[in-house]
């Protein structure tokens, strides 16, 4: 039973190595040999037991464990990484913990190791069913290797899977993209989750460089209104703008980072929201690792602060303003199909929603971008229409 004095958090914990960077990737990953990897993983389990001093009073609800290609780490390590968070911290009975993985990268002996760790949720990033178009991302995959790696998982037990998934990318149709979704579809189990995101030129990649071929704006909306035809015929809910599930088996960790929870990140690059305190962790793996392997011994308790006790290596650290709460409420908040509920925001905040925006929310409404519902509390949502331009609907929410 959860104590009246204890607090919840989730944690996210990034792996960033992968076998070769795709196309369009802009995350913290590369490729790295084993000497390297474990190093890494040596680096970060000191990090988890020494920040476990700021989180005492702390509950985890949810265990991410993202990257780069979590599924690359050698099973043991993966174990070893679980069981430092699992002796340290206060992990929930329920605790939801997902890791991403990659076709290719799947084996019996790790996945029977992500078992014993107590993985319990898979992300299987397939993006597409056309091999053309993996090719076309720089993916290592083929959809074969991608119909073997899910068959691996679900006979490993493996039942709560989300598989990851692409639009409008090089080369891409409104029929290769409906081939693709009914694909999807035809896997038995079928999938509890899917990510269906479209691509973004990210600057600093290869994609941004070269500026790829893409389908249009409009074929872009068209395969974003065809994804939700098609899923919500099949029974799957949209729960926030790119993902849906099947009843129940919405992803709590990212819900929780939506609904502004507590999390803390570690790994190189990790983010950290913490009591309205945000910050990041420094991206050079080098300097990282220094740090907690040469630097920090293993007996060493400085003070926490307000960015936890490895404030030395902490970038982007700042306590938010009230105002810049507030904005992280609506245009994280307005992600979710249900929206931001203005009760909320106003215990909260101490003021109304309507007084900090006014007028907004009825402007919008009126253009039938935004929708108030709801009959015990009001709810305020993006519509299908406020979707296809949601970034033009959230930048009005911006106070600072």
């Amino acid at each position: 039973m959860k104590k009246d004095s204890e607090k919840q958090s989730g944690i996210y914990i990034h792996i960033p190595f992968c076998v070769r960077k795709c196309l369009y990737c802009d995350f913290l990953s590369g490729p790295a040999n084993e000497r390297e990897q474990a190093r890494y993983v040596e680096a970060l389990c000191r990090e988890i037991s020494m920040e476990s001093r700021c989180y005492s009073k702390y509950r985890v609800q949810t265990i991410y464990m993202g990257g780069g290609t979590p599924s690359l780490l050698p099973g043991e390590w993966t174990e070893r990484i679980m069981e430092t968070v699992r002796r340290h911290y206060n992990v929930g009975g329920a605790c939801e913990i997902s890791m991403e993985v990659n076709p290719g990268t799947l084996t019996r002996e790790r996945l029977s190791s992500w078992r014993r760790a107590g993985i319990n949720r898979l992300s299987i990033g397939l993006q597409s069913a056309v091999n053309g178009e993996l090719k076309a991302l720089g993916r290592i995959h083929t959809l074969e290797d991608f119909l073997d790696g899910y068959r691996q998982i679900a006979e490993a037990g493996f039942e709560n899977v989300n598989v990851d998934l692409m639009s409008a990318i090089p080369g891409q149709s409104l029929r290769s993209w409906r081939e693709t979704l009914e694909r999807v579809l035809s896997l038995r189990p079928r999938p509890a989750h899917i990510s269906a995101y479209s691509l973004i030129l990210e600057e600093g990649t290869p994609f941004y460089e070269n500026r790829p071929q893409l389908p249009d704006e409009d074929t872009d909306r068209e395969m974003y209104k065809i994804t939700n035809d098609i899923l919500s015929a099949a029974g799957y809910r949209r729960y926030e703008i790119s993902n849906y599930a099947l009843p129940g088996r919405e992803c709590r960790h990212n819900i929780d980072c939506w609904r502004r929870k507590n999390y803390a990140g570690f790994g190189v690059g990790a983010a950290s929201l913490v009591e309205n305190a945000r910050f990041r962790n420094i991206s050079d793996r080098g300097a990282y690792e220094s740090f907690f392997l040469d630097s920090v011994g293993t007996d060493t308790t400085p003070t926490a602060g307000a960015f936890g006790i490895a404030e030395q290596i902490r970038e982007e650290k700042r306590v938010l303003s009230k105002e810049e709460q507030m904005e992280e409420f609506m245009f994280l908040g307005l992600r979710m199909r249900e929206g931001v509920c203005a009760e909320e925001f106003e215990r909260c905040f101490g003021v109304s929603l309507d007084q900090v925006y006014p007028g907004i929310v009825e402007d919008f409404c009126r253009k039938g971008l935004l929708q108030r519902t709801g009959r015990t509390k009001e709810w305020i949502s993006l519509t299908d229409y406020g979707i296809d331009v949601s970034n033009v609907v959230m930048a009005r929410f911006l106070l600072t």
